[in-house]
């Protein structure tokens, strides 16, 4: 085999071998922005629940505050 056709064989199979390494690359910071919006999500989700549960315990607290009022005649 010639210098050149090796030379030209060398290129070819570097060029594949980039390829395939900006492949990978590509594919796993797709994976890892699915990852990151999926948590972000749960994130979310979480958070807006926590929310809820504390609304509904500062309106309870409330309206037992009010009724206790109402009973020690401070309301009417």
């Amino acid at each position: 085999m010639s210098g050149k056709n090796f030379q030209g064989l060398k290129e070819q199979a570097e060029g594949a071998a980039k390829d395939a390494a900006n492949t990978l690359g590509q594919t796993t910071q797709d994976a890892v922005n699915q990852i990151t919006d999926a948590s972000q999500k749960a994130i979310d989700k979480v958070s807006k629940a926590a929310q809820d549960g504390v609304e509904k315990a500062t309106g309870q607290a409330a309206e037992a505050m009010s009724g206790f009022g109402k009973k020690c005649g401070f309301k009417k």
